[in-house]
């Protein structure tokens, strides 16, 4: 939660990928999970969440409840 403040960037659907993984680390296993291989490549500093959600076929509001769950631990 500490990068969170230092950055002021709140978890959302609107974030890209390399900004979450960038500001929570600790997400990078939620988002393998979800078949997101590719959480280094260059398009995930490009890709927001909720685009990724629909190129890999799942929903972005399971995905962003399962990140709130690691965010807040």
């Amino acid at each position: 939660m500490i990068l969170n403040k230092i950055f002021g960037k709140k978890l959302s659907k609107d974030m890209t990928i390399g900004e979450l993984v960038g500001i929570y680390p600790q997400t990078v296993e939620v988002l393998m999970d979800f078949g997101m291989g590719c959480v280094g490549c260059p398009a995930s500093q490009a890709e927001t969440l909720e685009q990724a959600a629909m190129v890999h076929g799942f929903d972005v509001d399971e995905l962003m409840e399962k990140l709130k769950e690691v965010v807040e631990e």
